[in-house]
């Protein structure tokens, strides 16, 4: 059994590319609206050893981006390239042994775990699917993984029901990462977690990508924990990527209103209040997912909209940077994007 990290040759990890998932209604109301559109058009791009990032509030659709990329979920239309080859259409049967290189640590790690087995059995469940080395190299390997994530040899004998929400979610990450995969689809991983637990989790899953060199697609809502562990961070609003940065490019400058908003309602020590005096409040609520919004999705609630936002959707494009492309009519390549915090006539200076 090779236990050398995987890596892959060039190329990006995984490379999506106008992804769609819509849901039939399930009402007889909710089928005359149309279907529920849960991602509407995604392009994304993980690099080899990244760590992606994807950053939205509940109901934008990131947590469906996960399952059709992990092909847990079947996409309604789009490419999904897993190292160079496309999985948007193959069969299951097709897709069984392509998920030695992709796995998925799930936010409830208690649901995700059989109860009636013991944590050696699930740990180094993927390696019998596989078929991967005998029963002594397996047990090995059960044990190497226990041990990378914080555990002794004897944890392998423990039922899930004996072990802390934090402990659990070691075993998810060591059932994860047992096939020393290309890529993991984090999604929302820590959010069950006491604070002091999610700090040790996200510490341990960036010590043991550093040593594995997998790539990472990280779901989350929190900006702390996407700040903290992200290489690049993509922004979604009801079904779509509106920017997309480097960690450091998004917090200094993020171009797209929404993404302002969202920096803006971080929660911050701050005991002085300036923060909150400056902090931006949205009005309204996310649409429906089965409402079809001409123009730009976000513009019932940007402050900032104009007569072509509300008209012509705007393309998700590098106009203030190659590396830094942003959905938003309003952004410049000389000026940048509005700032709303300030009004409509101010703007968000971009620097290289």
């Amino acid at each position: 059994m090779n236990d050398t990290p995987q890596r892959a040759q060039g190329g990006p990890v995984l490379d999506v590319q106008g992804l769609v998932k819509h849901y039939p209604g399930r009402s007889r109301a909710a089928r005359r609206n149309g279907p529920v559109r849960a991602v509407d058009g995604v392009d994304l791009r993980i690099g080899q050893g990244e760590v992606l990032g994807l950053v939205g509030e509940s109901g934008s659709g990131k947590s469906t981006v996960g399952k059709c990329v992990s092909r847990l979920t079947e996409p309604t239309a789009g490419r999904i390239e897993l190292l160079g080859r496309d999985i948007s259409t193959v069969s299951r049967r097709e897709m069984r042994p392509l998920r030695r290189d992709v796995h998925v640590v799930f936010q409830d790690a208690y649901s995700s775990l059989d109860p009636r087995m013991k944590i050696g059995d699930i740990v180094g469940g993927p390696l019998r699917r596989h078929g991967e080395g005998t029963a002594a190299e397996r047990r090995r390997r059960v044990t190497e993984m226990l041990e990378r994530v914080g555990f002794r040899a004897r944890m392998a004998t423990r039922f899930p029901h004996e072990l802390s929400g934090g402990q659990r979610q070691r075993v998810a990450l060591a059932r994860a990462l047992v096939m020393n995969p290309r890529l993991v689809v984090a999604d929302e991983p820590v959010s069950a977690l006491d604070v002091s637990v999610q700090a040790s989790i996200l510490n341990l899953l960036l010590d043991l990508q550093s040593d594995l060199g997998f790539s990472c697609l990280f779901i989350t809502h929190d900006l702390s924990v996407v700040e903290f562990i992200s290489d690049r961070i993509a922004v979604m609003y009801l079904g779509r990527i509106v920017e997309t940065a480097t960690r450091e490019e998004l917090f200094a400058h993020p171009q797209h209103p929404y993404t302002q908003a969202l920096l803006s309602a971080a929660p911050v020590p701050d005991p002085s209040g300036t923060k909150a005096a400056g902090r931006i409040v949205l009005g309204g609520d996310l649409p429906s997912q089965s409402t079809r919004v001409l123009g730009c999705a976000f513009h019932p609630r940007c402050p900032v909209a104009v007569d072509r936002c509300r008209t012509e959707t705007p393309r998700l494009t590098g106009v203030t940077a190659a590396d830094h492309p942003v959905s938003c009519h309003l952004v410049d390549a000389e000026t940048g994007g509005p700032d709303i915090s300030q009004g409509r006539n101010s703007v968000v200076h971009h620097t290289s």
